[in-house]
């Protein structure tokens, strides 16, 4: 674990605010999810649904993909990060432009202030890429690893640009196919351009780093990067220009394939691994690769159903959205908090007494146990909330919803227990020579 952080790597003070915007982001969707469960049922494009997601997804999980990967500049790219000051900057831009956004999908404001919101929130991206562009051009090692964070920034990019043209549009309607056509080529792109390809891309270094494994094949990373991306290029290409549904159906199988791909890499890691239990950081990792097949499996059967908003189309595609946001990104996000901030927030605390004193571990500045059953009630409440969209079952999706509250409260503790945590030091202990003596009777 010590490789994540080098004489390279940036200030604590660039990378913890977006962890603890993050958990405050994370809280504030729940809050939302409760306030609006009955629109839960209603089409994802629901006003409210789509601040839900946004919250979630630009608040918590993109704000954490930004300070891991300035954390990471220095490991994947092996070289500093460009500008402390530009990523300070923007976090600033993009945190207010977060809870403007979601604001004006709650409130209903699409023609005023949420042009603003997207215009905030494409400027700190802009800013973002510039300093990630500009980090990888000094990097000493291009390769597979790298080539996964620079595509998922580029994908990034393009979703949000059809954000930016859907928020336009509400008060200038100048696109002709309409907002609605728009969304699925944003979500996609930006839930599997970005998101998911990020998890593949950082994955490649962290997996196995913290499974210590060292003898895994990465054959199927370079299939699974050009899989994903040419299956992405031909849905972008059909839903802008061509309107072909067979290079859809060609581009998600392709997809489909990048996934099976990269499993084949994590399962090989995961074989080959020194460290055969796994902790509460590894755990939600691990299984997301078997969850992940969950949304690609309900994609499938969207993708072969005739009129795109019939009641069952629009129910699966909810499902689809929320399975991959909820079992996907925000089960990593889980895992991958206790495996990086703790290890960050000790560097911090205890690394001037290294060999001076006795100091703990990473994992003591946070709550294990709580850590671990944090995970599993928020697999209850993954599928207890799939179930209650299937179903229609205001009861089962409002117990989900109160344990999903039940998670948010102890990952901000454990959060706030850790970024509070207080240097505990004990004096080395001496260790004394006991001389024989012989004694003679």
């Amino acid at each position: 674990m010590t490789k994540i952080h080098t004489q390279n790597a940036p200030d604590i003070s660039v990378v913890k605010p977006h962890f603890l915007f993050g958990a405050i982001s994370f809280a504030v969707a729940v809050i939302l999810m409760l306030l609006a469960r009955t629109e839960l049922f209603l089409p994802y494009y629901h006003t409210k649904i789509l601040a839900i997601v946004h919250v979630n997804l630009l608040g918590w999980a993109m704000m954490l993909v930004y300070g891991s990967l300035y954390q990471l500049v220095p490991v994947v790219f092996e070289t500093k990060l460009f500008s402390e000051f530009i990523a300070k900057l923007t976090f600033w831009i993009t945190g207010i432009s977060v809870f403007l956004m979601a604001y004006s999908f709650w409130t209903g404001h699409l023609d005023d202030y949420l042009i603003w919101s997207a215009e905030l929130m494409y400027t700190g991206l802009f800013l973002f890429v510039l300093n990630i562009g500009l980090s990888y051009k000094n990097a000493t090692i291009k390769n597979i690893k790298n080539y996964f964070i620079i595509a998922a920034i580029f994908w990034l990019l393009f979703a949000q640009t059809e954000g930016l043209l859907m928020a336009l549009n509400f008060k200038y309607n100048f696109l002709e196919t309409g907002n609605l056509h728009h969304l699925k080529i944003h979500a996609t792109s930006g839930l599997v351009g970005f998101f998911i390809q990020m998890i593949f891309g950082v994955g490649t270094t962290l997996i196995p780093m913290f499974l210590v494994s060292h003898k895994h094949s990465e054959k199927p990373l370079w299939p699974s990067f050009i899989f994903l991306n040419s299956g992405l290029l031909l849905l972008a290409l059909s839903w802008l220009w061509i309107d072909s549904r067979g290079m859809i159906i060609v581009g998600w199988i392709l997809i489909f394939l990048s996934v099976v791909f990269y499993v084949k890499f994590v399962y090989d890691a995961y074989r080959q691994r020194f460290k055969r239990i796994l902790d509460e950081g590894m755990q939600p990792t691990m299984l997301i690769f078997i969850l992940i097949f969950i949304p690609a499996l309900i994609g499938m059967v969207l993708l072969f159903q005739s009129g795109e908003h019939s009641s069952l189309a629009l129910t699966l595609t909810s499902l689809l959205l929320f399975s991959v946001i909820f079992g996907v990104i925000n089960m990593i996000i889980l895992g991958q908090t206790y495996k990086t901030i703790p290890f960050i927030i000790w560097l911090e605390r205890y690394q001037p007494y290294v060999g001076k004193y006795q100091i703990p571990l990473p994992k003591e500045v946070y709550h294990a146990t709580l850590a671990l059953w944090q995970y599993r009630l928020y697999l209850v409440f993954f599928f207890m909330f799939l179930l209650g969209l299937i179903t229609k079952n205001e009861w089962i999706l409002n117990i989900s919803l109160v344990i999903l509250a039940i998670v948010a409260i102890s990952y901000n503790f454990n959060m706030l227990k850790m970024f509070f945590h207080k240097p505990v030091l004990k004096p080395l202990e001496k260790k004394t020579k006991k001389n024989s003596t012989k004694t003679t009777s």
